[in-house]
């Protein structure tokens, strides 16, 4: 069964977790600060824009295609101000924005560097271009073995949504093809440290339930999610999935 949208939602605020540390250390980099517009494209349900209103000087823009995630953004972050719109061609004249960002959104657009091109159009001169994360599940580790397929279920997912799924090892070009000067680009480092909570197990698998499809039956499907679970409580579970980031002056 496709996740709901409040289920979007905490999937959105869970992928925020993952590059609460990066936004940290990126942000004083491209002085998010001193910005008087910001603009959050991809915004999906608003979760970067509190964060973003809190930190900034100025106003923070959210944008997105799927409308019903903008409802729940303006409900979410009422001092934002939030618009729907293709990432590849923003309704905004050229230089609008102090500074321009995504969040796991490149992977699903249909030209990357033609998205982040449009990013460096509505931003002023001098001004930064941050994806703060693009995945690369060509690189995807699962432990224990038995775990390994499901780097091929959720990748096989990915690319018939019509995702790319090894898109972070391009992210450096993306930038650069795109115009983008100054471009530096890492990876997001992974820790292990305690079990994911009930509440963000269950979400995960849920994901991962919709991405198996009719590929493995239900016993399978509950094989594997016992069997993470117990990796988890054991403390043998790993789970890393190459996560870049970029960021760049116009």
């Amino acid at each position: 069964m496709p996740l709901t949208l409040t289920e979007w939602d905490q999937r959105f605020q869970q992928q925020a977790t993952w590059t609460e540390d990066l936004r940290a250390y990126l942000y004083p980099q491209i002085e998010l600060g001193k910005a008087q517009r910001v603009l959050d494209i991809g915004c999906g349900t608003g979760v970067l824009v509190p964060e973003l209103c809190a930190q900034s000087e100025g106003q923070v823009y959210g944008g997105d295609w799927d409308l019903a995630r903008l409802k729940l953004a303006i409900r979410n972050s009422p001092a934002g101000i939030f618009f729907g719109a293709d990432a590849h061609a923003l309704p905004f004249p050229t230089a609008t924005f102090d500074l321009a960002l995504c969040h796991f959104l490149l992977l699903w657009v249909d030209d990357p560097v033609d998205a982040v091109r449009e990013m460096c159009r509505v931003t002023t001169p001098g001004g930064s271009i941050l994806a703060l994360a693009e995945p690369d599940y060509g690189g995807r580790l699962d432990y224990p073995p038995q775990l390994a397929k499901l780097k091929e279920i959720q990748t096989n997912a990915l690319r018939d949504a019509g995702a790319d799924p090894h898109l972070g090892r391009e992210l450096r070009s993306i930038f650069t093809r795109a115009g983008c000067r100054q471009v530096t680009t890492g990876v997001l480092g992974a820790q292990w440290r305690q079990p994911p909570s009930p509440r963000d197990h269950a979400l995960e698998w849920k994901v991962i339930a919709e991405d198996a499809g009719e590929t493995l039956s239900a016993q399978e499907l509950h094989d594997l999610k016992e069997l993470d679970k117990l990796a988890w409580e054991r403390g043998e579970r790993v789970l890393y999935t190459p996560t870049f980031y970029a960021w760049g002056k116009v």
